[in-house]
């Protein structure tokens, strides 16, 4: 098989040929159509991600048919659940056993992956397999953080902060499906457009002076913030949360905040959540509620397998607003 290779750190992703994949106990080989990318990616091949190793094929992200495997799954269309070994407690993963898709285990830019039954599920018949597999990373990372972790309700306000990327734009849509007030942050003024086109209220540029008074001057306070940059921006996400209101942090993509005022914490009683990924009760969820609300990935780009280093670096350069797809088959 052709398959998508990181063989080591700094080098661009090259087609190579693979040996053919033989499923095993519990296990399944899924043809795939489309893979998308995530940061996680991007990361691994500029070696600045944990565990790392080389050759590699990356992806976490990935829709197909199975070929191979117990009868009943063979023909079956289905997304890939890259959330490997979660554990038997739904409130965190296992920090032994977890594990994403694409590392250490080759991932899904290849035209077969061979992955645990037990991390299938079928695939949403609204949607492309281009669609598909822009969801599974990002699209249960979101649903954990506003549905399971801040348990957002109808009618409550929220900021998603950089929208653009996967994870805040599937916020987005799962927040406007709620019937959630949604307001949001970005670099770029095009991109607050496309959010508001997509239901969002409004938004201000983060790389604006006073981009937080102005965002209180805009919507007030909020009950709900979801962020996953921290870095210094998130002492100004504690002061533009509401008394009681409940802060997610899923991502530190710009580092530690070099100052924070704790008072502001506790004199709010503020709840600051972690969230990582999902569980598998997530993303079983998450794929009901895409089913109950007939939600389709944003797709900012879909590029041909042999185009594979383009998409890196269109990834690189923080040029999407949703997600980045390659075509497999």
């Amino acid at each position: 098989m052709h398959a998508l290779v990181i063989t080591e750190k700094n080098k661009p992703i090259v087609v190579q040929e693979r040996a053919a994949l033989q499923a095993g106990k519990g296990t399944a080989i899924v043809k795939i159509y489309a893979a998308a990318l995530n940061h996680r990616d991007v990361w691994i091949q500029k070696g600045l991600y944990a565990g790392l190793k080389y050759p590699i094929i990356p992806g976490s992200d990935g829709a197909g048919v199975v070929v191979s495997g117990p009868e009943e799954w063979v023909g079956r269309e289905v997304i890939i659940n890259p959330a490997i070994g979660w554990g038997s407690h739904s409130t965190h993963q296992d920090q032994q056993t977890f594990q994403i898709l694409g590392l250490p285990d080759d991932g899904t830019f290849a035209e077969y992956v061979k992955v645990r039954l037990e991390n299938l599920v079928e695939k949403p018949a609204h949607l492309s397999f281009e669609q598909a597999a822009a969801l599974p990373l990002a699209g249960v990372t979101a649903y954990r953080a506003v549905l399971t972790r801040a348990q957002l309700q109808p009618g409550e306000k929220v900021l998603i902060t950089g929208i653009g990327g996967g994870v805040a734009l599937f916020a987005l849509q799962y927040a406007v499906a709620l019937g959630a007030r949604v307001y949001v942050s970005s670099g770029s003024e095009e991109k607050i457009d496309k959010a508001i086109a997509l239901g969002a209220k409004g938004g201000v540029n983060y790389k604006a002076a006073n981009w937080g008074q102005s965002l209180q001057e805009l919507a007030g306070s909020f009950d709900v913030i979801i962020d996953g940059a921290a870095g210094d921006g998130m002492d100004e996400l504690l002061n533009l949360a509401t008394p009681g209101g409940r802060v997610v942090f899923y991502g530190a993509t710009r580092g530690n905040p070099s100052n924070l005022t704790a008072r502001r914490i506790f004199w709010k009683q503020l709840n600051i959540l972690g969230s990582t990924m999902g569980s598998p009760e997530d993303f079983r969820s998450m794929i009901a509620y895409i089913h109950e609300h007939t939600i389709r990935p944003v797709v900012d780009r879909v590029f041909p397998f042999e185009e594979g280093e383009a998409a890196f670096r269109w990834m690189d350069d923080a040029r999407q607003f949703g997600k980045i797809v390659v075509k497999i088959k």
